[in-house]
């Protein structure tokens, strides 16, 4: 995803093309001197520590390279974990009472791309205001790059035992996923390394896929991005249930024993739903985005339990989370947050809880889910010259109003424009498909009508 050129940092950290402005090496320096400035005008006269660290991608140790000398020669101490998670840095900040943690990572991006994600000391991502300052900052600084060393930082091989010891102790003592077998796909990303040791140290048999990190290979039709591959290897193992996970592992997709892939969703009914029953969920309220499926609405009402919808991002599930004191809350993506746990979504730690979820009930995974209906959904986008707010649109405003009055109380409509592409995007849910697939066309054509592209 492209991000505005005229900022430094867009919708999620800095993000581009490496060896490409803002990912070249004079950028990146200039940033890791500025990020130290601003650490150390935050500190109490301690040298402040960070921790660093990113994915598989074959660009990461460089930029993490550069970040390091340009943080070192800030007078920063810089703790460096190597290939890990991004949960993992930012629960790392957090636990090590770091000033502040840096991952390398382009998420679910191809290799090519990469970015710079900031990390607060409570574990959640920088603040808009907090990158604006220090884009600020860069900007009025542009030339403070220093001749720098070329030598990679030293692993720190303790960290990651701290945040594998800090998964398994979320599930109780001993072997507490003894007996189930699972697939893993890790997407040859940071979780390569991590997802069978910490499923087998929990007591479960482990078939492993897509964990052969060469650099080039992250994502690349495997991974929460493409799960058929592990929906199919679940069913052929006999497995109890299945889990993909992206670039950084900070996304978890599920498949059941039948093969089935199961999003975030399926997730976030499930663990709301043990949460509930258990008595462990107050408010009985959860945050999902304007995406989440009507399905999932219906069937957490059933059980009592509303939804709190928020912006597209996981920023804002976050944020929506701590406004209302809710628990849990997650997107279709499959980036889940149960704050009691983790600051941020954490896919191995989704991959466990559900895991042991279903170790517990005894039933299928299918079984379980089988309250949760997903409604047809049809999402098409509409190319526009401009973008102009649909009320100001007297015919986009009547189609809409017509598609509303169909549906009824039966059905979903959502509007709005990408954020990053000249598209407006159609998203109906109801009962039947053709009938969703029709009303989205008529809504099309309104559409075009008003803004179209040719």
């Amino acid at each position: 995803m492209s991000q505005d050129s005229t900022r430094l940092f867009g919708t999620d950290g800095v993000r581009g093309h490496f060896g490409e402005p803002p990912l070249d090496r004079p950028t990146v320096t200039a940033l890791a001197v500025q990020l130290a400035a601003t650490l150390r005008e935050r500190g109490n006269g301690a040298p402040p520590k960070v921790v660093l660290g990113g994915d598989t991608r074959e660009s990461t140790p460089v930029i993490c390279r550069w970040l390091a000398a340009g943080l070192t020669a800030g007078g920063i101490d810089v703790r460096y974990a190597g290939v890990i998670p991004t949960p993992g840095v930012a629960y790392l900040t957090r636990e090590t009472g770091a000033t502040a943690g840096v991952v390398v990572s382009a998420s679910h991006n191809p290799y090519p791309d990469n970015g710079i994600k900031l990390i607060d000391p409570q574990g959640t991502k920088w603040s808009d205001e907090d990158e604006l300052s220090l884009e600020l900052r860069l900007k009025a600084h542009p030339a403070d790059v220093p001749d720098l060393p070329d030598g990679q930082p030293a692993v720190e091989t303790g960290l990651r035992e701290l945040y594998l010891h800090h998964l398994a102790a979320t599930l109780p003592e001993g072997r507490p996923l003894d007996g189930l077998k699972v697939v893993l796909d890790t997407g040859n990303g940071a979780a390569s390394t991590y997802g069978r040791e910490l499923f087998e140290r929990l007591g479960a048999r482990v078939v492993l896929l897509h964990a052969e990190p060469n650099g080039r290979n992250v994502n690349e039709g495997c991974g929460s991005t493409a799960p058929a591959g592990m929906a199919a290897r679940v069913m052929a193992e006999g497995a109890d249930l299945g889990a993909a996970f992206d670039g950084d592992a900070d996304r978890c997709i599920l498949a059941d024993e039948r093969g089935e892939v199961r999003d975030g969703d399926a997730i976030l009914y499930l663990w709301a739903t043990c949460l509930h029953r258990g008595g462990r969920l107050d408010p009985s309220k959860i945050v999902a985005t304007s995406m989440s499926n009507l399905g999932l609405e219906r069937a957490l009402a059933a059980e009592g339990i509303g939804i709190v919808r928020c912006a597209v991002g996981d920023r804002y599930v976050v944020e929506a989370m701590r406004k209302e004191g809710i628990l849990l809350g997650g997107e279709q993506s499959g980036h889940i947050v149960q704050s009691h746990l983790a600051s941020t979504g954490d896919g191995l730690l989704t991959a466990i809880q559900m895991a042991f979820v279903r170790h517990q009930d005894g039933r299928p995974l299918s079984e379980m889910l089988a309250p949760f209906r997903r409604y047809p959904q049809v999402l098409l986008n509409v190319r526009v010259k401009r973008k102009v707010a649909f009320q100001d649109l007297p015919a986009v405003t009547t189609a809409a109003r017509a598609v509303e009055d169909r549906l009824g109380d039966d059905g979903r409509l959502v509007l709005r424009y990408s954020g990053t592409e000249p598209l407006a995007r159609i998203m109906i849910e109801g009962p039947e498909q053709a009938t969703i697939d029709a009303l989205a066309e008529e809504l099309a054509v309104a559409i075009r009508g008003e803004l179209g592209a040719g």
